[in-house]
C-alpha cells in the first residue's frame, strides 16, 4: 500500500468515525519485552554470538522470526532453519516469562470497554502461534479478539503494514477506521503506511520515539487511557 499523505492523515483523524481497535501484543498487551531481551541474550550466548543487545532489539522489534534470525546471523538463512531457530529463542522466552507472566496495566479492563463500546478488537503481532497461545493461555480474557494475526502467517513484518491491514481484513473493518495501538518504532511506521491512527505505548520506548502525524496519544498504560475516558472520547461509529 502507498504511504499515506499527510492531507490525508489530517482528514482521518478527525472525520473517519473508529470501528476497530488493533493491538500488537509483545510489550503492548503484555509487559514481555524485558524477557524478549533476556532470551536473546541466552540464545547467542548458546549459540556462539556476540551481541549488542540495545541494537539487536531496535533492528528487530516488530519483525518476525525469519526475519529476526536473518538480522541477526547477517546471513540469508533458509527458512526452515530461521524457524527453527527462532523456536529455540521463543522457548527461552515463554521458560523466563512464564513465572512473572503480567499484562500491560489495564489491557484486560480496556479491551473488555472496547468490546462493549461496540468496537472490533484485533491483535497483529509479529510473534509466531506458540507465543500467541502462551499470551492468551495467561491472559484470559474475558471476550476475544475478533481477529488475531501472527508472525508467522506468512506476511512480512512491521515496518511492513501486511499484518495490521490483514487484521483489519479479517474483520471487515476499512484500514482508516482502525487504530493500532504500538509501543515499537517499526509497529508505529506500519500503523502509518497501513493508512490507521495509532496510540503510543510507552513501555519500552519515549514518546518522542513513538512519534507520527498519526499518532493520536502517547501514554504509559492501559490505565492511564481508561483514567482520561479515552474510549469516550472517540468518534465511534454506530450500527
Amino acid at each position: 500500500m502507498s504511504q499515506v499523505d499527510a492531507k490525508t492523515l489530517a482528514k482521518m483523524l478527525v472525520s473517519d468515525p473508529v470501528q476497530a481497535l488493533i493491538f500488537d501484543m509483545d510489550g503492548t498487551m503484555i509487559d514481555s519485552m524485558p524477557y524478549h531481551a533476556r532470551s536473546w541474550v541466552a540464545f547467542a550466548q548458546q549459540h556462539g554470538l556476540d551481541i549488542e543487545l540495545d541494537d539487536l532489539m531496535r533492528r528487530t522489534t516488530g519483525r518476525n522470526g525469519l526475519e529476526c534470525m536473518r538480522e541477526l546471523f547477517q546471513s540469508d538463512l533458509d527458512p526452515a532453519q530461521a524457524w527453527s531457530l527462532i523456536k529455540q529463542k521463543e522457548q527461552l522466552y515463554r521458560e523466563l516469562f512464564a513465572p512473572v507472566f503480567s499484562e500491560v496495566a489495564g489491557f484486560k479492563a480496556f479491551s473488555q470497554q472496547a468490546h462493549a463500546a461496540g468496537l472490533k478488537v484485533g491483535v497483529g503481532t509479529a510473534g509466531d502461534k506458540h507465543n500467541i497461545e502462551f499470551v492468551f493461555s495467561h491472559l484470559k480474557l474475558p471476550m476475544p479478539p475478533h481477529a488475531v494475526v501472527g508472525g508467522d502467517e506468512g506476511l512480512p513484518g512491521k515496518p511492513d503494514p501486511a499484518i495490521f491491514l490483514e487484521a483489519a481484513n479479517r474483520m471487515n473493518i476499512c484500514a482508516s477506521a482502525c487504530i493500532v495501538f504500538e509501543d515499537a518504532p517499526f509497529g508505529i511506521e506500519a500503523a502509518r503506511r497501513a493508512g490507521m491512527r495509532a496510540v503510543a505505548v510507552c513501555t519500552t520506548h519515549t514518546p518522542a520515539q513513538l512519534a507520527g502525524p498519526h499518532v493520536m496519544a502517547s501514554v504509559r498504560d492501559f490505565d492511564q487511557l481508561i483514567n482520561t475516558k479515552f474510549l469516550e472520547n472517540l468518534n465511534v461509529a454506530t450500527s
